[in-house]
C-alpha cells in the first residue's frame, strides 16, 4: 500500500506543475474559472486524488489529504493573484486606451437660444419701453367682467360670438385677448396723476382649426394710451412707428374696420414687401398685407373703468406677435412655432443681443 501512496504523491506534483503553467498561461477571467473547474472542480483531477485514498493505508491516508488540501490551497491562493493581476491589467488597458488629453482645447457646449416668439416679444418690449409705455402682464384665466363687460361687451352684445372662447364656467375663460390687463391697470389709473401708456403681451385662447395659417393659441400684445386730447393722429404716428420698427421703411394705410372697444375702429395694412404692391400670393394679390387693428378707445370702455370720457380719450391696438413674426421671418407655417423642431428654433440664434 506504501506504493500506492507513492504514486498519488508522484501525481500531485504532476497536478501541480501542470495546474501553476496554465494559471499563469492563463489570458483572461474566464480562461482561470476553466482551471478551476478542471484540477478543484466536482470532477477535477485533486478530487479525483481523493477518491483514490480507499486504495492507501489507513495510516497514510491523513498524509495524502494534507497534500491535497495544501496544493489546494495553493491552487486558489494563484488563481486569487491571477485574477487580481488580470483585473489590473484591464483598468490599465482601458485607462491607456480612454486617456484624455488635458491640453486640447473644450469642446465649446450647444446653448439653447430664444424662441423665435419671445424674441418678438422681447424686441416690441423694448420698442415701447423706450416710449415711455410700461409694460403688464395679467392672467391667462380671465374673468368674463374683465375680459368683455369691461371692454364694451356686455353678455348679451353679438360681438361675442366673434371670440370663439374656450369657457372654464360660467364667469372663467381662457382670455381671447390680453384686453383684460387693459382692464385691469385702467380701472386702477389715476388720471389726474398723469396719462396711461402701457402694452400687455401675452398668450391668447380662441377655438379655431390648427392650419398653416391658425392655431387655437398664439401671441398677442395690446397697447393703450389714455389722456387728454389724444387724437387719432397720434394713434396713425404711433402705429406708423411700429411699422417702420417692425418692418423697416415701409409705407402704410389704415382701413376702417369695427371693434367693440374702439370707435371709430381701424385696420392697418403694409405693403407687401415682397412683390412692392403688384401682387403675389403672400398678399393675395391686392398689394397690402393687413398687420394690426386699432382705433380710438370707446367712451363706454372709459366709463365702465370710472374714468371722464367727456375729458379723457384714447387710443388702443393690438398686435399679434406670431403674424409679426410670419411677415418678418418668412415662416409659411403658424405650426413651427410650436412643434419645437431644433431645425427651426436654431434660425434665430443670430437675433439675439
Amino acid at each position: 500500500m506504501s506504493d500506492e501512496l507513492d504514486k498519488l504523491l508522484a501525481r500531485l506534483k504532476e497536478i501541480q506543475a501542470e495546474g501553476s503553467q496554465e494559471i499563469n498561461q492563463a489570458v483572461n477571467k474566464e480562461k482561470l474559472n476553466d482551471i478551476r473547474v478542471k484540477f478543484m472542480g466536482r470532477k477535477g483531477k485533486l478530487t479525483e486524488i481523493l477518491h483514490s485514498m480507499k486504495d492507501v493505508a489507513p495510516e497514510n491516508r491523513r498524509t495524502l489529504g494534507q497534500q491535497v488540501n495544501s496544493l489546494r490551497d495553493k491552487f486558489q491562493a494563484s488563481l486569487d493573484q491571477a485574477n487580481q493581476d488580470l483585473t489590473h491589467k484591464l483598468i490599465e488597458q482601458r485607462l491607456e486606451e480612454e486617456k484624455l488629453d488635458v491640453t486640447l482645447p473644450g469642446r465649446e457646449p450647444l446653448m439653447g437660444s430664444k424662441h423665435v416668439l419671445r424674441i418678438m416679444e422681447d424686441d416690441l418690449e423694448k420698442f415701447f419701453i423706450g416710449m415711455g409705455y410700461q409694460v403688464v402682464q395679467g392672467p391667462e384665466i380671465e374673468t368674463d367682467h374683465y375680459c368683455f363687460e369691461m371692454m364694451n361687451l356686455p353678455k348679451d352684445h353679438p360681438a361675442r360670438d366673434m371670440q370663439a372662447t374656450f369657457w372654464i364656467d360660467d364667469e372663467h375663460l381662457l382670455r381671447t385677448q390680453t384686453s383684460g390687463d387693459q382692464a385691469r391697470v385702467l380701472e386702477k389709473h389715476d388720471c389726474s396723476q398723469g396719462p396711461l401708456k402701457m402694452v400687455g403681451p401675452g398668450k391668447v385662447y380662441r377655438r379655431d382649426d390648427d392650419d398653416a395659417t391658425h392655431s387655437h393659441q398664439f401671441m398677442q400684445m395690446e397697447g393703450l394710451v389714455v389722456d387728454k386730447h389724444v387724437t387719432m393722429g397720434d394713434l396713425k404716428g404711433t402705429l406708423e412707428m411700429i411699422a417702420k420698427h417692425v418692418f423697416g421703411s415701409t409705407e402704410t394705410r389704415l382701413r376702417p374696420s369695427y371693434f367693440p372697444f374702439t370707435e371709430p375702429s381701424v385696420e392697418m395694412d403694409v405693403r407687401c414687401f415682397n412683390c412692392g404692391g403688384k401682387g403675389c400670393p403672400i398678399c393675395k394679390y391686392e398689394g397690402w398685407i393687413e398687420v394690426l387693428g386699432a382705433g380710438m378707445v370707446h367712451p363706454n370702455v372709459l366709463e365702465n373703468a370710472g374714468i371722464d370720457s367727456n375729458v379723457y380719450g384714447g387710443f388702443a391696438f393690438g398686435v399679434g406677435l406670431d403674424r409679426f413674426a410670419i411677415l418678418k421671418y418668412s415662416i409659411d407655417d403658424i405650426r413651427d412655432f410650436y412643434t419645437n423642431d431644433i431645425r427651426f428654433l436654431t434660425q434665430f440664434r443670430q437675433e439675439e443681443d
